[in-house]
This record gives structure tokens, C-alpha cells and sequence, in this order.
């Protein structure tokens, strides 16, 4: 009994080490959004201030307003997502369900589109999107995120497509309900969980990006994650500011995050041991 309640306490002990060391960086950036630049740049650091919502005033309403670009990594992560689930749905459950000629290498090639690097694909997508005048423009990044969202999901969701007995198809294809009508009220209803937890993992990776969007936006299409920039330059960097922007930015994904924390924890355990195209 001693022995079991010490090894609970212990369990207790390195799940709160764990969570200190994660929670830190986030309860340290939200304290320093509330000091002045002087408390922030204090040394020893300040713990006892006044706090002030000067930083949050500026961020939002002053000369660097990331309001716009908060509209522009919502507008791009929504429409990325939203394509992307589009596509990815029929593509998973073909290669869950389907028997059909090269079956293995379309699902191997999904696979083999995750472990391209992201810093080798920087040059082609600036080539082409330049060719068809897509720089700086909401179509241009969403089609990027797409191109590298879509094998992600595909991957993800097979794994759920996979574990829904045959006998259910079967037995509405033996209805005569079509394959179409079979996906839509027999299979889609069983994956819901799948395709919900999809869907947030491809939204927080599109709206997490930085590599391309800083390279490949502009003026005009300026994503929340490169807006962070107005606030360093060559003589200062406006630390209570950045903090500010930084925690906006990140509290949509913080919210999704803890209100979806147990399809995520489902999404990552059942899409890790399971793959597509396997038979």
C-alpha cells in the first residue's frame, strides 16, 4: 500500500516538473506583457510592478496594430483548412477502403511528401508562385499550406478510416446505397472524432507557420506569426510589446487547444501506430 502511494506521489511529482517546465515560458511572456520596458529590462529581473495595459493598447490600436495581420493568419489558416479537409476526407478513405492498381505507392508517396524539408521547397514554391503572380496574395499562401497540409491529414485520418469494421460498408452497399451515399451516413459518422481532431492540428499548423510566410508574404498578406517582427529592430527590442502580440497570437491556439485536448491526445496516439496504403 506504501509502496503504491509512493508511486503515485512520484508520478504526481514528474507530471508537475513536466508541466512547470512547459507552463514556464507562457506564464513568464504573459507577466513581462504586463510591465513597463524599465521593469522589463531590470536587473535583477522585477517581480513586484505595477501592472499596465499600455503594451496590449499599443499592440492592438497603435502604429504597429496587429489586428490586421491576425486577420490574415485567420483568413489563410480557415481556408487552408477548410481545402484541406476537403480534399484529405475522400483521399483517406480511398486509401483505407479501396483496393485499387498502385495503391501502396500512393500511399507511400503521401508518406514521402511529410519528409521533405521545409527549407529545400522555399525556392521552387517562390518560382511558381511568381510565375502565376500569387506572392502576397490569400490564394497564394493558402495553396501553399495546402500543398503541405493535405499528405498530412491524408496520413492522420486513414488510421480512423481503417478501424471501421468492413461489415457496416458491406452491409449498406448491399442496400444498394451507393458508395457515395455509404461515405456520407455510414462511414463519416464513425470518423467524426478523426476528422474533428484533422481539422485542429491542420489549422494550428497553418496558423503557426512562419518559414514560408515570411519569405513567400508581403505588405499585403502578412501572417501574425511575421507581424511579430514590427516590434525588434537594429537598436531595440521592444520586449513588453512582443510579449503582448505574443500572447494574442497565441491565445486562439491555446483555447482550441484545451477545449480539444482529448481528440488531440487520440489523434496522436491512434495516427502514430497506424499508416495508409498498407493493403
Amino acid at each position: 500500500m506504501k509502496r503504491h502511494a509512493l508511486r503515485h506521489a512520484m508520478l504526481w511529482l514528474v507530471a508537475g516538473l513536466l508541466l512547470a517546465v512547459w507552463a514556464f515560458p507562457v506564464l513568464w511572456g504573459l507577466l513581462t506583457s504586463f510591465k513597463s520596458e524599465r521593469d522589463v529590462l531590470a536587473y535583477p529581473p522585477v517581480w513586484l510592478f505595477e501592472p499596465t495595459l499600455a503594451n496590449y493598447r499599443e499592440v492592438l490600436f497603435g502604429a504597429s496594430s496587429i489586428l490586421p495581420n491576425l486577420w490574415s493568419s485567420m483568413v489563410v489558416s480557415c481556408s487552408a483548412t477548410l481545402l484541406t479537409m476537403l480534399f484529405a476526407v475522400p483521399a483517406a478513405y480511398a486509401l483505407a477502403r479501396l483496393n485499387y492498381p498502385a495503391k501502396r505507392a500512393s500511399g507511400f508517396y503521401v508518406l514521402a511528401t511529410q519528409m521533405l524539408p521545409p527549407m529545400g521547397l522555399i525556392i521552387p514554391y517562390y518560382l511558381v508562385l511568381q510565375k502565376i503572380g500569387g506572392l502576397d496574395t490569400y490564394s497564394g499562401l493558402t495553396a501553399l499550406y495546402l500543398s503541405f497540409s493535405l499528405p498530412f491529414a491524408i496520413w492522420l485520418m486513414v488510421s480512423y478510416f481503417e478501424d471501421i469494421p468492413y461489415e457496416m460498408e458491406e452491409a449498406a452497399l448491399l442496400d444498394r446505397a451507393g458508395r457515395l451515399r455509404t461515405l456520407w451516413y455510414v462511414i463519416l459518422p464513425q470518423v467524426r472524432g478523426g476528422i474533428a481532431v484533422t481539422t485542429i492540428f491542420v489549422f494550428l499548423n497553418a496558423w503557426n507557420e512562419f518559414l514560408f510566410a515570411v519569405v513567400l508574404g508581403g505588405n499585403k498578406v502578412r501572417p501574425v506569426t511575421v507581424a511579430m517582427f514590427n516590434f525588434i529592430s537594429v537598436e531595440q527590442t521592444q520586449w513588453a510589446r512582443l510579449a503582448a502580440g505574443a500572447m494574442l497570437a497565441m491565445a486562439p491556439v491555446i483555447l482550441i487547444g484545451l477545449a480539444a485536448q482529448r481528440h488531440i491526445v487520440k489523434g496522436l496516439t491512434v495516427g502514430a501506430v497506424k499508416g495508409g496504403g498498407r493493403r
